[in-house]
């Protein structure tokens, strides 16, 4: 009986790894093309190991978590049962420090992330698309985010919402920024309220 329940809980940890592997790549803006280059492993087997119809191994998540920098029980592991607080791992990309505010992957997620300043190699950067809808709320600094032909800078207290299929980039604008983001994967908006109607002509 014991080494069934084992056998289930191990099943539920594994079928929980796709979209933790999917949240973690799309954390670090890494497409699945690039990921592959870096790894070794083709794109097709990523995108079956993401959607939770190829198996995890450690063949396949050692060097996944090698090309992400992070240890390999993040990429498996299950948050404590009966504790209700959050056990952040900063993760520090570039200039940039991603503080995870939930444990649970997959579905809506929330970070809070810390710019320490504008990244000259940013600046020219293209903007990117992937799916999902994301909402930034800036606490501190000011935050320069471009948004297909928008370009806005946002101060503290300052917030955007928009849909990630839309080309987007955004860094610092002079100085630190502190800022909490919430990302639905899937798109699903963060609150219902009515679009913007497009002005005529566009």
């Amino acid at each position: 009986m014991a080494g069934r329940e084992g056998t289930e809980e191990m099943d539920s940890v594994l079928a929980e790894v796709g979209a933790r592997l999917r949240s973690i790549r799309r954390e670090r803006g890494t497409t699945l093309a690039g990921l592959s280059e870096a790894t070794g492993i083709s794109v097709s087997t990523l995108s079956r190991l993401e959607s939770g119809q190829r198996k995890p191994s450690l063949e396949l998540l050692l060097p996944i978590a090698r090309a992400h920098q992070v240890p390999l029980d993040e990429l498996v592991g299950a948050p404590e049962v009966g504790d209700p607080r959050v056990r952040s791992k900063p993760v520090v990309v570039h200039n940039r420090t991603h503080v995870p505010l939930g444990g649970q992957p997959g579905g809506l997620q929330a970070y809070k992330i810390i710019i320490n300043g504008p990244d000259p190699k940013r600046e020219h950067a293209d903007q990117r698309t992937h799916e999902g809808y994301e909402w930034l709320y800036i606490i501190s600094g000011k935050l320069r985010l471009k948004l297909a032909h928008h370009d806005v800078v946002l101060g503290a207290g300052e917030a955007a919402e928009f849909d990630t299929r839309v080309p987007h980039w955004f860094d610092a604008v002079d100085g630190p920024v502190e800022m909490l983001s919430l990302f639905g994967p899937q798109g699903e908006r963060m609150h219902v309220r009515a679009k913007p109607k497009r002005a005529s002509g566009e």
